[in-house]
């Protein structure tokens, strides 16, 4: 019996690594615009820590978290999610005493939820998310707001939904809940069995049942708008009011809560339908926190943050085709050496031009030159290094444009000059038929080619630009 994947988990490779990275890289970007910085929390926490921090009636805690004893019969956790274990983090190492408030982390890495896979979801999936932490000021929860949307939009994802709540102060949730556990007690007996259990343990988890038949009756039930005090209806308000001033389109969700417990204030999720159809759902969430910091043995300050699940927007991404083409760039060169006996001049070769800051594979077999050059168009790589004995009898190598297929004899020596002058050569797109207008060098770029005097996109255009 051949040994497979666990269910739930999956490989990423080859273009598809691409593509995360790609993900990973425009959102660390724009994390770093809004002045956030990147942590790297462990994957394994104390039980505790979720118990505690998440909530012990969430459905993170009661079915989907991966718990077992270490040889020191203590209970630890793979992390269901990151905010808890940012917030002891936080708390831990006191960086509420050190730091100027508000502190602001980005992360990345995976998640471990025992759930149902299905579409874009996983039991092992990355999270990619911020929180801010240790300031009051409702306008922390609106910058977050928009970094997430900004992150979306730079991605080139277009008619993002932002649905948006309030859960409102402690006073606001306490009247809340006592209105929800009266109404929903006339319901239960036809309810699902985990509805019943949550009724005892938080009625506002009940709004998020995904069962058709109790959400029928979730339509019914009292709305939070009827609950929130003065003060939270004026700091919802307030939220609002910014994100309409900022045009970030949102819809106010009654029902939203999410699915952890420590959340208080706003609460807002980001939804999507892929151009072929597919509703994707949350892609993003988050949402405003109170206690958490408290709860895991810190200071009472506040919190918020969002996070986005890596493989929904690698998805939604590829459905809607919008990965930019030049992420699946190959090889700058391919070596090739004529024979065994040039080899070893092919890696030192190989090596120079890596060290100058050029992607560079060589063949490791003694094959035909026919066979290398078609290793090398698999590659995608832009030039050949050819190599044989003439080549090192006279130090040199042969050097070949695979686009164009010139090629020219360049001395060893030379070699780093003349790869960097290819490299920062202007190549035209269109080639002799070109009907565009051009400036007289009018442009911002190290050529002397002509470009578009308005600084649009024509036939003469710096191609791979390499630093030295």
């Amino acid at each position: 019996m051949s040994i497979i994947g666990v269910k739930g988990t999956h490989d990423v490779f080859g273009s598809e690594s691409c593509e995360f990275s790609f993900v990973e890289n425009v959102m660390k970007r724009i994390c770093e615009f809004f002045a956030f910085s990147e942590v790297r929390p462990p994957v394994l926490e104390h039980s505790e820590l979720f118990i505690r921090g998440v909530g012990e009636g969430s459905d993170v805690v009661r079915k989907e978290m991966y718990t077992f004893d270490d040889k020191g019969n203590r209970s630890l956790t793979l992390r269901p999610e990151f905010t808890a274990g940012i917030a002891r983090l936080i708390v831990q190492n006191k960086l509420t005493n050190l730091q100027e408030l508000p502190i602001k982390m980005y992360y990345c890495g995976p998640v471990f939820r025992y759930e149902r896979p299905q579409l874009g979801r996983y039991r092992q999936f990355n999270q990619f998310g911020v929180e801010c932490v240790g300031h009051s000021n409702p306008v922390a929860d609106v910058d977050v707001i928009s970094l997430a949307y900004t992150i979306l939009q730079s991605l080139g994802l277009e008619n993002v939904t932002i649905k948006i709540n309030t859960l409102g102060d402690e006073e606001s949730r306490n009247n809340y809940k006592v209105a929800l556990k009266e109404f929903f007690a006339k319901h239960i007996d036809k309810m699902c069995p985990d509805c019943k259990q949550r009724l005892e343990l938080n009625p506002l988890r009940i709004l998020d049942c995904k069962v058709p038949e109790d959400q029928e009756i979730v339509k019914d039930a009292p709305k939070m708008s009827d609950y929130l005090t003065e003060s939270a209806k004026e700091k919802f308000k307030f939220v609002l009011d910014l994100l309409e001033s900022m045009a970030i389109p949102y819809e106010v969700d009654d029902t939203l809560v999410r699915g952890l417990d420590y959340y208080s204030d706003t609460v807002f999720e980001f939804h999507y339908k892929s151009s072929k159809g597919n509703n994707y759902g949350a892609i993003g969430a988050g949402g405003h926190y109170d206690k958490l910091i408290k709860e895991v043995g810190g200071p009472d300050v506040p919190g918020v943050g969002f996070s986005f699940g890596v493989e929904r927007i690698v998805s939604v991404l590829k459905d809607d085709e919008l990965f930019p083409e030049d992420i699946y760039n190959g090889l700058d060169f391919y070596v090739m050496p004529m024979g065994v006996k040039s080899q070893a001049s092919a890696v030192a070769v190989a090596n120079a031009v890596r060290m100058n800051g050029y992607s560079v594979d060589m063949c490791l077999d003694d094959v035909k030159l026919g066979s290398m050059f078609k290793r090398a168009d698999k590659k995608h790589a832009k030039f050949a290094i050819i190599i044989g004995e003439n080549e090192i009898a006279n130090s040199k190598v042969v050097l070949k444009n695979l686009r164009t297929q010139e090629q020219l004899d360049v001395d060893i020596s030379n070699l780093r000059d003349t790869i960097d002058e290819l490299f920062h050569e202007c190549e035209c797109c269109c080639g002799d038929d070109c009907e565009c207008e051009c400036c007289d060098g009018d442009c911002d770029c190290d050529c002397d080619c002509d470009h578009d005097a308005d600084g649009h996109k024509c036939c003469c255009h710096n191609h791979d630009k390499k630093e030295n």
